[in-house]
């Protein structure tokens, strides 16, 4: 190779000593190389830093040295930084992002103190590039030949650098900015964190003093409240505890027989008291079975039966001179429970009827008419609750779903000629009669339905009730039971509540 290449490597060798990865130049230089008279400013490179040569004999270039990539580049370690500030702010409590804000802070300073390094080192090879073209101007006007067409070359690849190097100039100015915008944004986040800080700080130093006050106030109050107590109450207070204490020491220490004693009297008192008071009832009860017989003397009918859920109350003449029931007319009433007014029982019009559990608490009266003249029998008091209905409610409820063993007597309206065994199912939502697969009605809770005892007469009255599922159809069910029967109106009727929807017999919502 010429003196003139020689000359050329070596100074090419000393800038890249000085100026390192600053700039780019392609390393794809040399004789397979064409002439580049004249260099565009949208030229590129294939790499991001100037290029690194190991140079055989005659400084001829034979393999290219590839440095690994030590990191990111700075710009995109800035945003990174940048962004996982913002994500955690929300996260941070006031005092960590004072902390992070204020190690950003210097790391900004840093990034700074860096872009202006690179400033410097930029400048120095704009000198250093300056004077390679001016050596090799200087050189070009000595040669002649093919070493001059190498110096041109040479002068156009250093063209090709000062190009580079300036845009990496304004990459640096940029990137400068940048680095500054961050600096005064961490900066003035700093100080506001700071402030909020302090705030907190102060907002906690005032309410604990005013929590330390209200502590000294009421401290002060129990004090002056103590002071001011009456010396009189206190010893009969004292006096008090000591009369406790002494019957106490008496009690367990001394005399534990005759407590003992004396609570078995108590016992044996409250039996005694138990019986005179069942002695007392029993003779109420005859003296107003006694009263009642002499009224009765003087009335043509009465009424028989058990004032208890449960039972039939039945209207019998008790003279002579009774017309027969077949030959009047009957209709049963309830009364409020001030016996102010009576309801008409609709559909109760038989000389037997058997009280449902909307009948509990209420005075029932029966009107008798015949020939113009009415009767009106009234029972003595109350319809009573079964005493055992409770308790069978509490385990139906604890039930998801019940079924009733029923028999069919009526079917809208008309007799039922079949006496199969149906089941009444009472569900949370509807009510269903079936037997087997086959599937009588099933209806959900509405305005519609109607359920209560059966009020059509008969020995069965007790155990039967009236189910009306929709318009149309109607069925009159007789249960295995009193208790069967009256349970199932009861839980009916609580589950309709459940939905909204009040579950009676006909003219009976106003009841309920």
């Amino acid at each position: 190779m010429s003196n003139a290449n020689r000359f050329f490597g070596f100074l090419v060798g000393a800038y890249i000593k000085k100026v390192g990865p600053m700039t780019r130049v392609s390393p794809e230089f040399g004789d397979e190389v064409q002439a580049v008279w004249t260099l565009s400013a949208d030229v590129s490179f294939q790499s991001n830093q100037f290029p690194k040569y190991k140079l055989g004999p005659d400084n001829e270039i034979l393999e290219e040295i590839k440095e690994d990539n030590k990191g990111p580049p700075l710009k995109e370690v800035v945003i990174r930084e940048t962004n996982q500030l913002t994500e955690q702010h929300k996260r941070l409590s006031v005092r960590d992002l004072a902390s992070k804000f204020d190690k950003n802070l210097a790391a900004a300073a840093k990034l700074s103190e860096e872009a202006k390094l690179k400033e410097v080192a930029s400048l120095d090879g704009h000198v250093l590039l300056k004077k390679l073209r001016d050596a090799l101007e200087c050189l070009k006007g000595r040669l002649a030949g093919r070493n001059k067409e190498d110096v041109e070359k040479a002068i156009s690849m250093v063209e090709a650098l000062a190009v580079k190097l300036t845009q990496k100039e304004g990459e640096l100015i940029q990137e400068k900015f940048e680095v500054k915008k961050l600096v005064n944004f961490l900066k003035q986040a700093s100080e506001d964190a700071k402030k909020l800080v302090n705030q907190e700080k102060s907002f906690a130093c005032a309410e604990i003093e005013s929590a330390r006050s209200v502590v000294q106030r009421i401290g002060e109050a129990l004090e002056e409240q103590e002071r001011n107590q009456n010396p009189g109450m206190q010893q009969e207070l004292e006096e008090l505890i000591e009369e406790v204490q002494e019957a106490r020491r008496i009690r367990l220490m001394h005399q534990p027989r005759k407590v003992v004693d004396m609570e078995s009297e108590l016992r044996e008192l409250r039996l005694q008291i138990r019986e005179k008071c069942t002695i007392s009832l029993n003779l109420q009860n005859e003296l107003a079975r006694s009263m009642k017989a002499e009224e009765n003397m003087y009335r043509l009918y009465e009424l028989s039966g058990s004032e208890t859920l449960g039972s039939i109350l039945r209207i019998q003449p008790c003279s002579d001179k009774a017309v027969e029931l077949a030959k009047c007319s009957i209709q049963w009433y309830r009364l409020s429970s001030q016996c102010s007014r009576r309801e008409a029982i609709l559909g109760a019009n038989k000389c037997v009827y058997a009280p449902e559990p909307i009948d509990i608490g209420r005075v029932l009266q029966a009107d008798i008419t015949s020939n113009g003249l009415k009767v009106t029998l009234t029972t003595d008091g109350p319809i009573k609750q079964a005493s055992d209905l409770g308790s069978y409610l509490e385990a139906l409820l604890r039930k998801p779903n019940n079924d009733f063993s029923v028999v069919i007597s009526q079917m809208n309206g008309r007799n039922y000629s079949s006496h199969s065994v149906h089941l009444f199912h009472i569900g949370k939502t509807r009510i269903k009669l079936s037997r087997g697969w086959i599937t009588k009605a099933r209806e959900s809770y509405s305005r519609s339905m109607q359920l209560c005892g059966f009020r059509g007469g008969g020995n069965s009255a007790a155990k039967s009730l009236f189910w009306q599922a929709r318009k149309g159809q109607s069925f009159v069910l007789v249960f295995e039971s009193e208790r069967e029967r009256n349970g199932a109106l009861t839980l009916a009727r609580k589950y309709a509540s459940d939905c909204n929807f009040m579950l009676a017999g006909p003219d009976d919502d106003a009841l309920l």
